[in-house]
């Protein structure tokens, strides 16, 4: 909004020029999001505790000290994070690119559909909301037309094409199959970020590492100059993304604020599937989805954990884990809730710097 309304007036205002910078509006977009995040952070999760009464139902599987902990904590808290950085993404990005909306849509479908089903769970004070069959039809179907979008936006020579990391010129042809794989990316990522969410802390410094990252990606393919000397593959448009990063990285912190150990608030399906249908999604457009795989290998380790447990169990009647996602594992063997924490920090941190060494080993 302001990059529309005052970058025209920059010929008669030099102050103005600001606005032509994207760095510049990046910086604002992750201030304006922590501000808002900060300042209505409080209000708002008494305002959840008095709708929500007991807050989120916690399973009693991990035993009596876990539940004593974190009973009568209200869910919902992604609201604040959806709210803060969208409110700092339609402030400075450019609402003439149509890649900022394509992200927009994809997280505001997937945060209604993780609100309606964190409300179906407090409401009924049970651990089931939305079905699993609902969820999936409705995440395939606003990937699906995200991936069609986007693959129709690509520059020719790209569209349909799967980059592959540390090759500069290999790509893989997938044709029409290609939004078979981006809906893949989307959905699948969504749900790895949502099961990774199961300590305080735990899932949003990852996600903000991730669009940390995301960030400087969206920035770089963006500009030809910079794909040319990378030898990355140039998307016209995507720098813009890096607002919605930058946004997504203000909110992040201001939500940590409140989610850091002992949580006042959790994120509940809100946050998490919107946090990790937007990465998947800007992944999609940078063309780095495999990158993705790297930066977030987090979140691709804990839902493997869940896939190995289950079809183990119903193959042999034997578990691979104590329990699944893996970071209960970890609880189940006694680690402290912030040694655990802390520790898959320090591991989303190298996996996103060996993600980010793809830009230049080519």
């Amino acid at each position: 909004m302001l990059y529309l309304l005052l970058e025209p007036l920059s010929s008669d205002f030099q102050l103005f020029n600001l606005f032509r910078y994207l760095t510049f509006r990046t910086g604002g977009a992750i201030m304006t999001a922590l501000l808002i995040g900060l300042v209505f952070g409080r209000p708002l999760i008494d305002w959840l505790k008095v709708k929500q009464g007991k807050g989120q139902p916690i399973r009693d599987f991990m035993g009596d000290a876990h539940v004593v902990g974190k009973k009568g904590t209200p869910t919902m808290g992604g609201l604040l994070i959806l709210i803060s950085a969208f409110a700092a993404t339609l402030l400075w990005a450019d609402l003439t690119n149509r890649y900022v909306w394509v992200v927009l849509g994809v997280t505001a479908l997937f945060g209604v559909l993780g609100f309606y089903d964190d409300y179906l769970k407090v409401t009924k004070q049970k651990s089931d909301g939305v079905s699993g069959k609902l969820k999936l039809v409705v995440q395939f179907a606003g990937a699906i037309a995200a991936s069609w979008l986007i693959m129709e936006w690509h520059p020719a020579a790209l569209s349909g094409e799967v980059a592959v990391p540390f090759f500069k010129d290999f790509l893989v042809p997938l044709g029409y199959g290609f939004i078979v794989f981006a809906t893949l990316v989307i959905v699948l990522f969504s749900n790895a970020v949502n099961l990774t969410d199961g300590l305080d802390g735990l899932a949003i410094v990852p996600v903000m590492i991730a669009a940390a990252c995301f960030g400087l990606i969206a920035y770089l393919v963006g500009s030809l100059n910079f794909a040319e000397y990378l030898q990355i593959h140039a998307v016209p448009g995507t720098a813009e993304l890096a607002i919605v990063c930058g946004a997504l990285l203000g909110a992040g912190l201001a939500f940590l604020w409140f989610n850091a150990p002992p949580a006042m608030v959790f994120m509940g399906d809100t946050g998490s599937l919107a946090l990790g249908g937007t990465l998947g999604t800007i992944s999609v457009i940078t063309k780095h989805e495999i990158v993705l795989g790297i930066v977030g290998g987090l979140f691709v380790v804990e839902a493997l954990s869940v896939i190995v447990q289950v079809a183990s169990f119903k193959l042999t009647g034997k578990r691979v884990f104590r329990m699944a996602p893996i970071h209960h594992h970890y609880e189940k063997k006694g680690w402290a809730e912030p040694t655990i924490v802390i520790r898959f920090w320090i591991v989303a941190v190298i996996l996103a710097l060996i993600g980010l060494s793809t830009l230049k080993l080519r």
